[in-house]
């Protein structure tokens, strides 16, 4: 016969099972948190403006408020502003979590700003077949600055990259040579001049690579356990993709002349409204962009000057002149109006051309409109009599009756008209018309 337990063994039974569930609870909590390790991703590809570096620090700080392993910053960018690419190297040198830079995809690259922001990495990794190098800095703003400027811009960019690189392990020799000489080179090249950490194809074979790797934060060194971790991408919010193109060249420049448009058409014809609102929005939003570009003042001041010339051309009329003085002034002022050796930090062509001719065309037709009508015949009043044609309704002489537009006027003439013949006005004295007879 099969012996029950009784209730003290029962009692027992049930504590030590207790006493070892409580003892395994930790191991099983430490596991379930390794199992969900993750790895923020925040993708730039586009010129480092202030809207990029907003979305960036703002990604680098999600990242450790959420408890992420690292976060990465998969980077392809041609370069940019100065204070966006400093305030982004900043946040990176003090993040409290491991910040990993990847210049990906293949054919992706790390240029000027994108070089000191590399380095700047707990972790600089690239894939194959992308580059980074050409840190010269460029001058940015009112026409060129001079040679001791520059020089001074220079010295002061050195300084700087050679620290970061310095305090990272990093080659800072050939640091120096990529903002004096711009030299570039292949993440091959990169790899074996210490300048970066590591070469993956994705972001998988970059977490497999770095996992285990000692990393120095402000806090301390911390292990990498980037192995397996499940991939966050971080993605731009409404705000940051609206700023972000607002400050894309092209953009900026059509909502400038878009503003300029709708301000010129409110003077002409007060009271319409949305001319005036569109104009004003657009405006606004164009010296918005200009701020993260490097404008060249000379070009809005020629933009402004054209359309001051298409709007002068309608007051007085030069036969043309001051519309191809206006033209010519549009050319130039969209051509002059961003300054840059890098096509993305400018008007493209297939942007530009068609932009000014469809402008020139419009304000050409305006002005064409505006002059006829200030040229055309007077048809009210004595002077818009005057020329038009009617027949007698009696004989005329020292007086008469005529019809003119279906009206009977008091007329006279020097010559005797007999009746029903065709006249023409040729002056006009009170309510009494002179007329001749029409031949």
């Amino acid at each position: 016969m099969k012996k029950v337990p009784n209730h003290k063994t029962r009692v027992l039974l049930a504590a030590v099972a207790a006493f070892l569930l409580a003892a395994a609870a930790p191991g099983l909590v430490l596991q379930a948190a390794e199992e969900k390790r993750v790895v923020d991703v925040v993708v730039v590809n586009e010129v480092i403006t202030p809207p990029i570096g907003e979305y960036v620090l703002k990604g680098i700080k999600q990242a450790t408020e959420s408890g992420s392993e690292a976060v990465v910053i998969q980077l392809d960018t041609p370069g940019g502003l100065d204070l966006s690419m400093r305030d982004i190297i900043k946040e990176c040198l003090n993040a409290s979590i491991p910040v990993v830079v990847y210049v990906s995809p293949q054919g992706a690259r790390a240029a000027s700003a994108g070089v000191l922001i590399t380095i700047s990495a707990h972790v600089a990794a690239m894939a194959p077949g992308t580059n980074i190098g050409a840190a010269h800095p460029v001058a940015m703003g009112l026409g060129k600055a001079d040679e001791t400027m520059m020089e001074k811009v220079e010295n002061d960019a050195v300084a700087y990259g050679r620290g970061i690189a310095e305090q990272k392990g990093r080659n800072a020799d050939w640091i120096e040579e990529a903002i004096r000489k711009s030299v570039s080179v292949t993440a091959e090249e990169a790899l074996k001049l210490n300048v970066i950490d590591v070469i993956a194809k994705d972001i998988n074979e970059l977490l497999e690579k770095i996992d285990g790797r000692e990393v120095k934060l402000v806090s301390g060194n911390r292990v990498l356990k980037t192995k397996g971790a499940e991939i966050n991408k971080k993605e731009m919010g409404f705000r940051e993709k609206v700023l972000i193109t607002i400050s894309n060249p092209n953009i900026a420049y059509i909502l400038f002349l878009l503003g300029l448009a709708g301000l010129y058409f409110e003077f002409s014809s007060p009271g319409v409204v949305l001319p005036g609102i569109i104009g004003g929005i657009s405006l606004i939003l164009a010296f918005f962009a200009f701020q993260t570009l490097p404008v060249n003042y000379a070009g809005i001041l020629l933009i402004v000057f054209a359309v001051i010339l298409f709007v002068a051309e309608i007051k007085v009329v030069s036969h043309g002149v001051l519309t191809m003085g206006g033209v010519v002034s549009l050319i130039l002022g969209s051509i002059m109006l961003f300054e840059s050796p890098d096509p993305a930090l400018r008007v493209s062509w297939s942007v530009l051309v068609p932009t000014v001719a469809i402008v020139s065309l419009f304000f050409i037709a305006v002005i064409s409109i505006a002059v006829r009508a200030q040229m055309r015949k007077v048809l009210t009043g004595g002077e818009g009599m005057i020329g038009a044609v009617g027949e007698t309704a009696s004989e005329v002489f020292e007086r008469g009756k005529v019809i003119i537009r279906g009206e009977y006027w008091d007329a006279c003439s020097k010559a005797p008209i007999g009746k029903g013949r065709p006249v023409k006005v040729v002056r006009v004295h009170g309510l009494k018309i002179e007329v001749e007879e029409e031949t």
